[in-house]
C-alpha cells in the first residue's frame, strides 16, 4: 500500500484526538477489500474495528447512519479516501 497522505492522517488524529500511527491505518485498509463496502455486515465489522483502533465509541445509530450514507454515496469501493472523508464529517 502506499504512504497515506499527511493531510489524511492529520485529519484522523485531529478528528479522533488521539495519535493514530500511519501503519495502523494502512493495515486496517490494507484489509478493505471493494466488496466490503458492498456487504452491510462487512462495513459494520470494519466501523467497529475504527472505533476500536481510535478508541472512540460508535454507537449502533451512529454505524447505520454511516452505513446508510455509504450505499446513497455509490461511491467507488475502490477508493478509500471518499470513504475517509465520508467518515471523517461524523
Amino acid at each position: 500500500m502506499s504512504k497515506i497522505s499527511k493531510d489524511a492522517l492529520n485529519a484522523i488524529n485531529k478528528k479522533t484526538g488521539k495519535h493514530i500511527s500511519e501503519n495502523s491505518v494502512k493495515k486496517l485498509a490494507g484489509s478493505v477489500k471493494p466488496s466490503t463496502l458492498q456487504s452491510e455486515a462487512e462495513l459494520r465489522k470494519l466501523i467497529k474495528q475504527v472505533s476500536a483502533m481510535a478508541k472512540v465509541p460508535v454507537t449502533e445509530s451512529t454505524i447505520s447512519e454511516i452505513i446508510g450514507a455509504v450505499k446513497k454515496s455509490g461511491m467507488n469501493p475502490n477508493n478509500m479516501e471518499a470513504l475517509m472523508k465520508l467518515m471523517l464529517k461524523k
